[in-house]
């Protein structure tokens, strides 16, 4: 009974006879533990009678008071708390090697075990109680989450923490991990066209958003590997790079991450815009970033050449205000929480229901942020400490 039931079934499907008899045992609990009940109470009866017998034999009524008392702890401690607690710890160890014993004794002996169960399934159905009532086997996420957080053995703490990431995926959505719009970076097709051959030349991105005149007038997507495919040419123009995009890729903002890698795979795409309810533009995911949710980080976006957080002397961190919350408490180790504003500029302005002031201070979950630098109504720089203040209640 004790057996973790996850293992036992991959053993069983690996072949392992004995957890493959287990596993038969356990499919009806109530036979099992019938068959060991009426094993167990008879070799108790006998064992009872035939020490009263000797008892009286060797000492009359003093010693059948012997006999019981000693014969009740010989119980205990031999055939009830010892093995039991064995089993309990080595419990493939010896539940294997039983089954081998409880099915074909299962089979003898089932008239008994079907006459028992009878009565004792009738009993329990007068009490409300059915026995086709078993537990299934499933894990809720909360369940499985914790049972790879407490898994131990040769499993390996990266190997744990990509698991973990993505059971995460699902309570994720697009717009945590989106680049919000103003950080989008594209090419305006009402440009000059030698600003926009400076810009394809100069990036260092693989794919470009196009728009007309702003960000709101999409017209697709541009590979610049198709810039190669003409640039010992003289053809390649604004005509020829309106035909080369691709049409844009549209996603609600409140799609879960594992809904949206699957989006990915069916749609072949690898790049998609994140639009609220109004269909407003708020941002863009890439299957770059939704990977790194699962194993870290492992591209070098030219974004992440601009540092956003700098450690101080005294212990705190001078943060761009635009920083993503998750990434703010996975970088300097804090708990801040994610379940409102995406932003520490959100945030911020969240909890002080105004714009503040430069040297505005202010404590949220705790942790003291100071306000270094407003610009365009949002706060663009805050001072950070990562040491929560406690209070003291009376």
């Amino acid at each position: 009974m004790s057996l973790n039931r996850f293992r036992l079934k991959h053993l069983a499907e690996s072949g392992n006879r004995g957890a493959q008899l287990a596993q038969q045992l356990l499919a009806t609990p109530d036979r099992l533990i019938g068959v060991i009940l009426l094993g167990n109470n008879i070799v108790n009866i006998l064992l009872t009678q035939l020490a009263t017998y000797i008892g009286y034999r060797v000492h009359g009524e003093i010693g059948v008071a012997m006999a019981t008392g000693l014969l009740i702890l010989a119980l205990l401690i031999f055939a009830e708390t010892t093995p039991k607690t064995l089993g309990a710890i080595h419990s493939e160890k010896v539940a294997f090697p039983a089954s081998f014993v409880y099915k074909p004794l299962l089979v003898i002996t089932y008239p008994a075990v079907w006459l028992i169960n009878f009565f004792a399934n009738g009993l329990l159905k007068l009490c409300g109680v059915s026995t086709s009532d078993i537990d299934e086997d499933s894990l809720s996420h909360d369940e499985l989450r914790s049972v790879v957080s407490d898994s131990s053995g040769d499993f390996g703490r990266n190997k744990k923490t990509m698991l973990l990431s993505v059971l995460d995926l699902e309570t994720r959505k697009v717009e945590d991990i989106m680049i919000p719009r103003r950080e989008i970076i594209g090419i305006d097709i009402t440009d000059e066209w030698d600003e926009i051959m400076q810009q394809l030349i100069n990036t260092s991105y693989t794919r470009l958003l196009v728009f007309e005149e702003s960000i709101d007038q999409i017209i697709g997507f541009f590979h610049v590997r198709n810039l190669a495919r003409h640039h010992n040419n003289d053809d390649f123009d604004i005509h020829v790079l309106k035909d080369s995009l691709r049409i844009p890729y549209f996603i609600p903002e409140g799609t879960p991450l594992t809904e949206q890698l699957v989006n990915f795979r069916r749609e072949r795409r690898r790049h998609g815009l994140v639009v609220d309810e109004y269909g407003d533009i708020q941002g863009l995911v890439t299957l770059e970033d939704l990977l790194e949710e699962i194993v870290g980080e492992f591209t070098n976006d030219p974004g992440d050449m601009h540092q956003e957080i700098h450690l101080q002397d005294d212990g705190s961190f001078i943060i761009d205000a635009g920083i993503h919350v998750r990434e703010l408490n996975q970088a300097v180790n804090c708990e801040l929480h994610t379940d409102g504003p995406k932003t520490l500029n959100g945030l911020i302005l969240e909890h002080m229901q105004l714009i503040p002031d430069t040297g505005t201070c202010m404590l949220i979950d705790n942790y003291p942020i100071e306000i270094m630098k407003i610009q365009d109504n949002a706060v663009k720089v805050a001072r950070l400490t990562p040491t929560r203040i406690k209070f003291k209640t009376d």
